[in-house]
């Protein structure tokens, strides 16, 4: 049976899909076999990431380590139950076809409330939530008092996986492991970054999630996007050479959070 990881929150721009993108091809560069699914069904995102790794292959004739992408199946209205969601059918058949020979499915989810993401959220095994370092995304999990830096209480977001959580203990399934992973961990602004973590760990506590460094603002992810490379594959396509500190930096930031989100039968190696 396959680990299911979800990426998910309901703000755009915080990092859900390079996220996505380095711990699937950091599982798959580990030996592990891993299916995709994206649940923006207009962007695709990773969708096209695997394309353009497809693509960066045959050019430069080398076999990388892949996860398998996965488009949602249509589906003919006329096999859907009564008052059954199109979008749950669709979702289940998907999961369906990969989990029987892999190791792990990742499920990216879009920036925004959708059917699918939230169905998406009570299959998770693992939940990760990027986040980056702002009051305006923690403003996602928890509502804060300006004056104090207090959290009042659960935002719209936490009250979904709170559902989530609610609907897996129901079916006898294990809890959810949620991850919240905090990005953009800048240098400066250092009175600001200790607000935020105290506000943070401060929640964690009250509604149960771990929190996991996660990465830097770093124009080396936008670079590698259209050649569908992470920064594990420099070696393989022979720029090792080329790479600097910001680069170096980066990599340790993914190995940090792949230990960080403590995932089983995973011996992290990268």
């Amino acid at each position: 049976m396959a680990h299911i990881i979800v990426v998910g929150n309901e703000k755009g721009g915080a990092g859900k899909s390079t996220v996505s993108m380095h711990v699937a091809t950091a599982l798959a560069r580990l030996g592990h076999k891993v299916g995709v699914l994206d649940l923006d069904l207009r962007q695709k995102t990773f969708g096209r990431f695997v394309e353009n790794r497809k693509a960066t292959m045959a050019r430069a004739g080398v076999d990388l380590a892949t996860p398998e992408y996965h488009d949602l199946p249509e589906v003919d209205p006329a096999i859907l139950k009564p008052g059954e969601n199109p979008y749950d059918r669709r979702l289940s058949m998907a999961v369906a076809a990969l989990e029987a020979d892999r190791d792990f499915i990742i499920i990216d989810c879009p920036g925004s409330h959708t059917r699918l993401s939230q169905v998406a959220h009570s299959l998770a095994d693992t939940l990760i939530t990027p986040l980056n370092d702002s009051f305006v995304d923690f403003d996602l999990l928890a509502h804060i008092d300006p004056e104090t830096n207090k959290v009042k209480g659960p935002s719209v977001y936490s009250e979904m996986v709170w559902n989530a959580r609610q609907l897996r203990a129901k079916a006898g399934l294990k809890p959810i492991d949620w991850i919240v992973v905090r990005n953009r961990l800048g240098a400066q602004m250092m009175h600001n970054k200790k607000k935020m973590g105290d506000a943070v760990e401060d929640l964690s506590k009250r509604i149960g999630f771990r929190v996991a460094p996660g990465f830097n603002e770093r124009v080396i992810f936008r670079e590698l996007f259209p050649r569908g490379l992470t920064l594990l594959d420099l070696r393989d396509i022979g720029v090792v050479g080329q790479m600097n500190i910001s680069n170096v930096a980066a990599r340790q930031e993914l190995r940090e959070l792949m230990k960080a989100l403590n995932l089983p039968g995973v011996e992290v190696k990268i």
